[in-house]
Formats: C-alpha cells, sequence, structure tokens
C-alpha cells in the first residue's frame, strides 16, 4: 500500500529527473538529496508506511553497493546509482520487492531491446569485426551507457497499474 500523494511525487520527479537524464545523460545529485530529504519528512509525517530499521536500507545499500560496482566497470553512471538508492528510501517497505523485481524485468526488457536494436543497426560492421577477429571493434559498439531514468519510470508506471486499488 501506498498513499497516493506519494505515488504522485514519485511519478512526476521520475519523469522530470528521466526527461533530463535522455537530454544530458547525466542525474544532478540535487534528486538523491531530494529523495533523502522526503524520506526523513516521510519518517515523521507518515510513520505507518515509513520507518526508521535496518531493512528499510536493504534494498537502498544494495543498489549503492552494486552500483558502484557497475560504475567502475562503466556499465552505470554514478548518478544512477545514487538516485536509485534514494528513490527506495521513498518506496514503502512493504513493496520493496516487488518494484526490484519489476525493476529487474523492465531492466532486462528495455535493456534486451536496446542490445538488439544496436546489434541491427550496426550489424554489417560488427559483423566485419568479428570476421576480422578485431574484438576491440566488436566491444566498441556495446560499450555505451543508456539512460536509466527512463526504465525506471517505466517500472514505477508498471507497479502503479498492479497496486491501483491499493493507492490511496
Amino acid at each position: 500500500m501506498i498513499p497516493l500523494p506519494i505515488y504522485l511525487f514519485v511519478l512526476i520527479e521520475l519523469a522530470v529527473v528521466s526527461y533530463g537524464d535522455v537530454k544530458t545523460n547525466k542525474i544532478p545529485n540535487v534528486w538523491a538529496l531530494l529523495n533523502i530529504i522526503a524520506f526523513i519528512a516521510l519518517l515523521i509525517v507518515a510513520p505507518e508506511f515509513y520507518k526508521l530499521r535496518p531493512e528499510t536500507f536493504a534494498f537502498s545499500l544494495a543498489f549503492l553497493a552494486v552500483g558502484f560496482v557497475l560504475f567502475l566497470l562503466k556499465i552505470m553512471g554514478g548518478g544512477d546509482t545514487k538516485y536509485l538508492f534514494s528513490l527506495f528510501l521513498l518506496v514503502p517497505l512493504n513493496l520493496h520487492e516487488k518494484v526490484f523485481y519489476y525493476l529487474l524485468i523492465s531492466t532486462v526488457i528495455i535493456g534486451g531491446f536496446l542490445l538488439i536494436q544496436n546489434t541491427l543497426k550496426n550489424f554489417k560492421p560488427i559483423w566485419r569485426a568479428i570476421l576480422d577477429g578485431n574484438t576491440r571493434q566488436v566491444k566498441s559498439f556495446f560499450g555505451t551507457k543508456f539512460s536509466y531514468a527512463p526504465v525506471i519510470l517505466v517500472t514505477w508506471i508498471w507497479i502503479g497499474f498492479t497496486i491501483r486499488e491499493k493507492l490511496f
């Protein structure tokens, strides 16, 4: 269960952040800071949904740790990592697993689609590089990051549809 105002706040925020992420390929730190401040306010205003317990931070800290490794491997941006860490603080604890599951599915579907699209768009040069044994050139076609905030937005909309009867 999630209060409708909180769901809508996150939805609008994600729309704005997604637009900026697509346009600039960056998520400013101010969004993560805003989410942390909102979480602190929600601890006071909505204690029935937000509690200061270790399990509240489990997914957030996992995103921070995994995101840091993905950042070092140049797979994920630092802004994406910090934003996802802070955003999960705004997800009520009872929805953490569901949102994570939907985020994982959305990432696989959208990432897979972009991989296929990129492969088809660059098929001839990729195939030529494979035949030449030029692995460095093959890697160059697949080493680009994509804006992740829109994937989170798709996930949030999907969550909204699945829990619409629990929004109040």
